[in-house]
Formats: structure tokens, C-alpha cells, sequence
């Protein structure tokens, strides 16, 4: 497994070791001791799996929570191809505001690490897509929060799609990141 740090140092990109032949492929898509020991801020556990299913031009976020509910995230897409983001909602943070993305797919097999204090969201590039990911806490709408997908002041370059950006009513009305609630 290659675990490679991003322009913001948190987000992690990794890329398990594939071994593939005629009859199909394996890897490891996790390993606790391999992938907690590249965390600056130590040891985390998953407590939950979510999955969705979109289909193309569906985008999904920008998601966080809050206070002692915070989550860390780890993403994949085990179906179709997305364009994962991650923003930084930590206020002590040089980084604070800044995104970066990664495209994640069945083919590339990349997987996003998202530690506690990040917007999430992605975009889907692909006819239809699969994301699954791990979470170091569990939902709680009380402690929800959510950005604007097309914020200026964040700019995130999204990719150019043939077809119309899908948002839920509650991702259209997300706050800008001057409103947004912060860590």
C-alpha cells in the first residue's frame, strides 16, 4: 500500500497494492496496522460504512460534522469513477479554506483520507458510481454541517461534465464558508 500526503499534509492518497491475472484481481483494502501508523494525529478507529449510488453529474456535499462528533473519513469508489474533495475547515489551520481532490475509481483503485476538521463532497464523473467509506464517528445530525459546492472564495476547480450538476434541496442551500460552521 503507497499512502502519499497531499498539498494539504492531513489528506491522504492511497493506492493499495493490486495483484492482478487471468481470473480477475485481489488487494488489501484496509489494514489498521499498515494505514493508522501514517496519521499525524495518532490511532483512529472506524465505527461505521456508508455507500451511495449516483448516478453522472450527481454531486454530493460538501459534508462535515462537528464538536466531539467530528468524523474522519475514508473514501473509495468501487463502481464508477468521482472526483473527491476535501476541504480544510479548521480556522488554526494554515491551510484553513483550501481544497484539494482526487479522481477515485474502480480502475485506479485510490482511496481519499479526510482526518476530522474537512468538508467533504464529490462529483460524479462516470455514468453511474459506487462510493463506499469508513467513518471514525457516527452520524449525527445535530452536529451536521455543510459548505456550498461552488463557493468563490473556496474555488474548487470542478471537472467539466455534458451534463447538468445534481444537488439535493439541502446541498442548495448550504452556507459559503464565511457562514459555515468552523473547527
Amino acid at each position: 500500500m503507497n499512502i502519499e500526503r497531499l498539498k494539504i499534509q492531513d489528506v491522504l492518497l492511497v493506492t493499495p497494492k493490486v495483484f492482478k491475472d487471468d481470473r480477475g484481481y485481489f488487494f488489501e483494502s484496509f489494514s489498521e496496522q499498515h494505514f493508522f501508523k501514517h496519521l499525524k494525529e495518532g490511532h483512529k478507529r472506524f465505527v461505521q460504512d456508508n455507500e451511495s449510488f449516483s448516478i453522472k453529474g450527481v454531486l454530493r456535499g460538501l459534508h462535515y460534522q462537528t464538536g466531539s462528533k467530528a468524523q474522519g473519513k475514508l473514501v473509495r469508489c468501487v463502481e464508477g469513477e468521482i472526483f473527491d474533495v476535501a476541504i480544510d475547515l479548521r480556522k488554526s489551520s494554515l491551510s484553513f479554506g483550501q481544497w484539494v481532490g482526487a479522481v477515485l475509481s474502480r480502475e485506479n483503485f485510490n482511496q481519499l483520507w479526510l482526518p476530522e476538521g474537512f468538508a467533504h463532497g464529490f462529483l460524479v464523473l462516470s455514468d453511474t458510481a459506487k462510493v463506499l467509506y469508513k467513518a471514525t464517528d457516527y452520524y449525527d445530525p445535530t452536529s451536521e454541517g455543510s459548505l456550498i459546492w461552488n463557493d468563490p472564495e473556496v474555488n474548487i476547480s470542478w471537472p467539466k461534465l455534458d451534463v447538468p450538476i445534481l444537488l439535493s434541496d439541502k446541498d442548495l442551500k448550504a452556507p459559503f464558508l464565511k457562514e459555515a460552521k468552523h473547527f
